[in-house]
């Protein structure tokens, strides 16, 4: 039972029952101060593999490790109270076999307390999906532009210009539904499409760089915070975080080189003898 005054996590019924009601609303978080900042606002965090660029500086996704984020996951969660929180299952963690994406996913809700994980692929890892819903691992599935991939795919590229992506990716929505997955991620999805996928599945989807007929949206939220110069063409900016830290420590730097910080209010002092 909760207390009156206390905050319930949102559930995965919570989310899926919003499909056709109201979009859903989440981004990406990756520490426990974000987490606390974005939690009153969204209805699930992703803890998204996409870390490795925003906060490690890698080239692409697949230098993360699974240790890594789990450890992200579990600040995640100490910093938020009502979001449902999902981690992203990095490169090699899942793709081996359908053993290894249990033993590693299990680990996560083990050592995380999180609800649910997410991978990349569609019918190609529709088994491997079976597999651990079955054994009561939630899953979001990830289909379209997946970063993981992004070497055999050729880069990043908007997916589904063509008859052939198109046919496959109406395929893999429902491979990954019929598998059990209770939401797609539609990435790098033209608008058409992305629409069309949504008005056909029964499951979320959760549009970034799709459509806004998607049953809900995803950002990296330093990407729509402004913190890096430039962004994808799907991306809106909300804020200029980037220019105001760089404004902030260049008035410091200038305080500390005249010697006007610190000041008296910022220094202590001796108490006078009594």
């Amino acid at each position: 039972m909760y207390a009156d005054n206390q905050i319930r996590r949102n559930t995965i019924r919570d989310i899926t029952k919003l499909k056709g009601v109201r979009p859903v609303v989440s981004l990406t978080a990756y520490t426990a101060p974000m987490a606390a900042n974005l939690d009153a606002h969204v209805d699930f965090l992703l803890v998204g593999d996409s870390l490795a660029m925003v906060l490690y500086g890698m080239e692409s996704t697949i230098g993360v490790s699974l240790d890594t984020m789990i450890e992200h996951t579990k600040a995640v969660m100490r910093g938020s109270q009502k979001a449902l929180v999902v981690l992203d299952m990095p490169f090699g963690s899942f793709e081996e076999s359908k053993e290894q994406a249990f033993r590693n996913a299990s680990r996560v809700l083990r050592e995380t307390g999180c609800a649910a994980v997410k991978l990349e692929g569609g019918a190609a890892m529709a088994e491997t999906i079976k597999f651990l819903v079955g054994r009561n691992i939630p899953v979001m599935a990830h289909i379209g532009l997946r970063p993981q991939a992004v070497h055999v795919m050729g880069g990043y590229k908007t997916q589904g210009k063509n008859q052939e992506e198109r046919s496959q990716m109406i395929e893999d929505g429902f491979a990954v539904q019929e598998a059990g997955a209770f939401s797609v991620v539609l990435e790098g999805v033209t608008e058409p499409l992305a629409a069309e996928i949504t008005q056909k599945l029964d499951i979320m989807t959760i549009g970034i760089g799709a459509s806004a007929d998607c049953d809900g949206q995803i950002l990296v939220v330093e990407d729509m915070l402004g913190y890096f110069p430039k962004n994808a063409k799907f991306v809106k900016r909300y804020a200029e975080v980037g220019q105001t830290i760089d404004q902030a420590v260049r008035q410091y730097a200038d305080d500390v080189k005249a010697r006007k910080f610190p000041s008296p209010e910022h220094t202590y002092g001796l108490k006078p003898k009594s």
